[in-house]
């Protein structure tokens, strides 16, 4: 079955970071936990050098600043010592047994190359992306004006978000799942090359789950185990992370889809995502000084 190790990348995460150690350092199955820490509050690396210090399975890494998401996760990978790498949101705590019954479906099911469990929010329903179809413009679309309602079962009608649709009671394949909880053998991280460090934050696991699909692999929904996504513990001021999820969406249809587009439609696609930025700054803004100042929040567009 194998050992694992899990690699958490944080950057101004909270307090919810330690309790996502603990839960991993918790796991039968694990052999390191390595935390890449971006960059994190003062409080918080004390708490975790005392969890270090109380554990040597955990292993930090520090001193090189925040080099993203993608590069991040690249780092720990290569600082692990398991057979199998467990990429893991610092704000993602695993429940009891999670990893092992992750090794356990690996082992039984030699064609996987990776897989996910059912991600769940704190109220226990299960969480927007932890299971999806592959990222095209079209499945964007799709997704963006529902178009899915117009014909629910044509096949190329299907969202690109599957967790409003019928519950999966049995082990699945899927096309893409989320960095949020991604289990693989290191075997298949190296081969397909790791993490793409083009991108800085958000959609390298998209990415790598194109490339895993290229090489012929297939990917695993887990849904009779679960972890909880916190989720809105980032320190960062949202419209940052937005812009670079506009980024790295136009360079993951810049990389994918020109030989199937042409260049104009992806400029014009490029131009659709960062006019769809600028609409949301207003009122991302709003929002996040409306929180932090204690105002009633002013509504978001999405």
């Amino acid at each position: 079955m194998g050992t694992c190790s899990v690699v958490i990348v944080s950057y101004r995460t909270g307090p919810v970071l330690i309790d996502s150690l603990r839960a991993a350092l918790d796991q039968e199955a694990v052999d390191t936990v390595v935390l890449v820490d971006n960059g994190n509050a003062a409080e918080t690396r004390r708490a975790i050098d005392t969890l270090a210090a109380a554990d040597g399975r955990l292993k930090v890494i520090r001193g090189h600043g925040n080099v993203g998401f993608a590069r991040g996760c690249n780092i720990g990978v290569k600082a692990g010592t398991g057979s199998h790498i467990l990429l893991l949101n610092p704000d993602c705590v695993l429940r009891p047994g999670v990893v092992t019954r992750g090794l356990q479906v690996l082992a039984g099911n030699a064609e996987a190359s990776a897989l996910t469990v059912r991600i769940e929010n704190t109220d226990g329903t299960e969480q927007r992306g932890g299971r999806r179809n592959l990222m095209t413009p079209w499945t964007c679309l799709v997704e963006q004006f529902r178009l899915d309602r117009l014909m629910p079962n044509h096949p190329h009608f299907q969202r690109l978000n599957l967790n409003e649709t019928e519950p999966l009671t049995e082990i699945t394949p899927v096309e893409c799942i989320s960095g949020a909880f991604m289990l693989m053998p290191r075997a298949v991280y190296d081969r397909v090359g790791g993490m793409d460090e083009d991108y800085f934050l958000h959609v390298e696991d998209v990415d790598l789950c194109f490339r895993i699909q290229e090489t012929g692999g297939s990917i695993l929904f887990v849904p009779d185990v679960s972890v909880t996504h916190v989720k809105g513990t980032s320190r960062v001021f949202p419209l940052v992370v937005e812009w670079h999820k506009s980024v790295s969406v136009s360079k993951y249809f810049n990389k994918h889809f020109r030989p199937q587009y042409p260049d104009l439609a992806l400029r014009l696609i490029s131009l659709a995502i960062f006019l769809r930025l600028a609409v949301r700054a207003v009122p991302l803004t709003f929002s996040w000084l409306a929180e932090r100042f204690g105002a009633a929040p002013a509504p978001t567009k999405r």
